[in-house]
């Protein structure tokens, strides 16, 4: 396996044995039964799934049954309904409508498909089998930064993940797909196989020895900035300044320790913010300039920053603005 600073990693998740579970009792299916794929019309068999294959891994690798379903999946959910209450709230949910309560019911709590099955008891019971494959999207890969240089790390790929968790109306908490399918893979309790493949990122580093590298990577963004340095180090150039910021310094602040050798090296200059450590935000901006386009994108891109590492909702985030404004927080001087 070869790769350099700025590739990337992929892999197909897998669902929770739980979810597997729940969705073959709510169909009545015996996971460990085979079925032959057969292609109909101009629609192929896909190439991901062994032939024979079983229930359990059609459902564990290939049906996404945790995704939020499209209105499409209601629209066909609804052709199987005999009972009459689950066959019009179907069918409301697939109409144009319908769609401020399909956003209510699903799109707002992120409802997966097999919680909206397991909502529609009747109609899931009618549900044939041979649909599936239309009824539900196929597990798309996802994609890591490599986080780790093989002049280092000789046959290990790195990567740095954050286990998405988050709570909405619903009882259950959302959960990552891929994030908590690794993070619940134990090598103490046996081989662990994860399927993955690499390509080639999208950044690219030079080569020259003196030329200076400026990195910014907040959070889980910095991991491709931890390869291209320990192979930059390891190549002799120390040109390097890394510019970092999380949430909680003691929480969240990713390789410190890393970092902290590099400085005390002089091979990294490290500058760090941390968004959450902080109760009274204190500094003032300064926008100045030509009153075109470029104040507009600068208040944007703000904004931008307090949603993704600040946690706030759009609205939030304008509220937020407006207040920098109103007490001078955030002042402008532009001309046109």
């Amino acid at each position: 396996m070869e790769f350099t600073a700025g590739d990337v990693v992929c892999m197909h998740p897998r669902n929770a044995a739980e979810d597997v579970q729940q969705f073959c009792q709510l169909l009545k299916l015996d996971p460990e039964s085979r079925f032959l794929l057969t292609a109909t019309g101009n629609t192929a068999v896909p190439s991901r799934l062994p032939q024979p294959c079983t229930v359990r891994y059609l459902v564990e690798s290939f049906l996404d049954v945790a995704a939020v379903p499209r209105r499409s999946f209601f629209e066909l959910l609804s052709t199987f309904a005999t009972n009459e209450l689950e066959r019009e709230k179907l069918v409301e949910f697939s109409s144009v409508a319908g769609q401020n309560e399909l956003h209510t019911y699903c799109n707002r709590p992120r409802r997966t498909a097999l919680e909206v099955l397991a909502d529609f008891p009747h109609t899931t019971a009618e549900l044939r089998v041979d649909y599936l494959l239309d009824l539900f999207p196929e597990i798309q890969p996802r994609f890591f930064s490599i986080a780790s240089s093989l002049q280092v790390h000789p046959h290990r790929l790195q990567i740095l993940v954050a286990v998405v968790r988050y709570k909405t109306k619903l009882h259950k908490p959302r959960r990552g797909l891929c994030s908590t399918w690794l993070a619940s893979l134990d090598p103490t309790k046996g081989d662990v196989f994860v399927p993955l493949w690499l390509k080639k990122g999208s950044l690219k580093f030079p080569k020259e020895e003196d030329t200076p590298v400026i990195m910014v990577g907040p959070g889980t963004g910095v991991a491709p900035f931890r390869s291209a340095l320990q192979q930059r180090i390891a190549e002799g150039k120390t040109a390097n300044v890394l510019i970092f910021g999380c949430r909680s310094e003691s929480k969240d602040f990713y390789f410190r320790s890393e970092w902290e050798e590099m400085i005390k090296a002089e091979q990294l200059t490290l500058f760090t913010a941390f968004s959450r450590d902080q109760e009274e935000k204190v500094a003032c901006f300064y926008i100045a300039g030509n009153a075109k386009q470029m104040p507009a994108s600068v208040g944007d891109a703000l904004k931008e920053v307090f949603q993704q590492e600040g946690g706030l909702t759009a609205e939030e985030a304008e509220q937020v603005f407006a207040a920098m404004e109103k007490t001078g927080r955030l002042q402008t001087e532009t001309w046109s």
